[in-house]
């Protein structure tokens, strides 16, 4: 594996991991911490035998390891930008299809002899694996760092192991056209900067995208001005599906791909800064002999910023706004929605819009995922105290406007009666 884990379709090109972040010393040690995400716990039960993955057709361990790590064959997605260390393999008639749940990735590729998955860990960020298909005897999970982060940290990631989703052109072999330019898609991207490289089977509503389309030989086309392929709701046309476990690429699950990812990256962040302070914190309370515990207000501004930051992310407020209802072609929709807690009301954060935005309530259903759960005390209490500030007006600040009066009560009530761990004030609130 020699340029990282998701490279294919969430990386389009390998750039050098930065140390912006020391992530591989202290306090975070990533590089050497045993990890507990849920790619870990089956790797223990495996080698263990308390759990035995058998191989299935052609996909290999595929079906067992999607059947046990809980990931939804209905999430899959299809890229076909040769974006990976498995080039050769991938194509516009083979692309490679990901599968993916709220922590967990799995790609796959027909024909090779390695299955990738990547998690989230609750203290690590994106952690990366593989097993080998073809190896005799029992699978062997095996976690890959150093070469995975040459690709999976960079400004792209926000310097932390993480993972990205990329939109890129294409040529009729699935080269990727880096002359035009690519983007790095997040919920914050216009759609016609989205989906360059992928597959997307659905309807758009009449908006224009950059999946679908390969761009001709020797021709350069500003991305902006790539014309939209239309709704295609059939690949059968473009590429044989025997190989694949879904016959779709879904639109929906692109999207909700593309929220998901910049967020965990996000909450990496927070962890790894309030980590850090809290290091230099104590560092400097031995050396003057101050009270173990205090953080000045200037080591606090490092995980204030990124607290900030997440709170923006996870209430949408720089979301592009869709201008026409999109569908998807498969049961992710419904099985995603069908995963999340709901209030008395029935409602859920995991609920869909999809006319004018992607989530009906605009607060990311990570709020109840493992890594926020984790995030160390200083910055989760900020986390918390500005959502709360927002979402009962006690900041009527432009950088939140967008959020409505109503938006923010729904958003506080579906909290309230679904999130376990919620400061004492909260119930308080008005």
């Amino acid at each position: 594996m020699a340029q990282g884990f998701m490279a294919a379709g969430l990386v389009a090109s390998c750039i050098a991991a930065r140390a912006d972040l020391p992530y591989d010393r202290e306090p975070i040690n990533y590089l050497t911490a045993e990890a507990h995400d849920p790619v870990a716990g089956l790797k223990r039960l495996v080698e263990s035998k308390q759990v035995v993955l058998e191989k299935e057709g052609p996909q290999g361990y595929l079906r067992a390891v999607l059947r046990a790590l809980d990931v939804p064959v209905s999430s899959q997605v299809l890229v076909f930008s040769k974006t990976s260390f498995q080039v050769t393999k991938i194509s516009p008639r083979s692309p490679r299809a990901l599968y993916f749940n709220d922590e967990v990735y799995v790609g796959f590729v027909q024909g090779s002899d390695t299955l990738e998955f990547s998690a989230v860990d609750p203290e690590l960020g994106g952690v990366f694996y593989l097993i080998e298909q073809k190896a005799d005897g029992p699978p062997e999970i095996e976690r890959r760092t150093h070469d995975c982060l040459q690709c999976h940290v960079s400004g792209k990631t926000q310097d932390v192991p993480g993972h990205m989703v990329r939109s890129i052109q294409t040529d009729p072999t699935g080269r990727p056209v880096f002359s035009s330019g690519s983007f790095t898609s997040t919920h914050e991207s216009p759609l016609k900067e989205r989906w360059g490289g992928w597959y997307v089977t659905g309807k758009a509503g009449g908006q224009a995208h950059m999946g679908n389309v390969l761009t001709p030989p020797r021709e350069k086309l500003e991305p902006l001005e790539v014309q939209s392929a239309g709704d295609v709701l059939d690949l059968a046309g473009r590429l044989s599906l025997k190989p694949y476990l879904s016959p779709h690429s879904d639109i929906v699950a692109l999207l909700v791909l593309e929220h998901q990812v910049k967020m965990q990256n996000l909450i990496t962040v927070a962890n790894y800064q309030a980590k850090l302070a809290i290091q230099y914190a104590r560092e400097i309370s031995k050396a003057f002999g101050e009270l173990e515990g205090t953080i000045s207000e200037s080591t606090a501004r490092r995980y204030e910023g990124p607290a900030e930051q997440l709170v923006k992310y996870m209430l949408f407020v720089d979301e592009a706004p869709l201008a026409g209802r999109v569908e998807g072609s498969s049961a992710f929709a419904a099985e995603f929605a069908a995963r999340g807690p709901r209030d008395p009301q029935g409602r859920s954060l995991r609920d869909f819009d999809l006319t004018t935005r992607l989530f009906k309530y605009p607060c990311s259903y990570l709020i109840y995922s493992k890594a926020f759960d984790a995030l160390p005390a200083p910055v989760k209490e900020r986390t918390y105290r500005r959502l709360w500030d927002v979402l009962t007006g006690k900041d009527p600040s432009p950088a939140f406007a967008r959020r409505t009066p109503e938006e923010r009560r729904a958003i506080l009530e579906i909290l309230l009666a679904t999130k376990p761990g919620l400061p004492d004030y909260w119930r308080a609130s008005p």
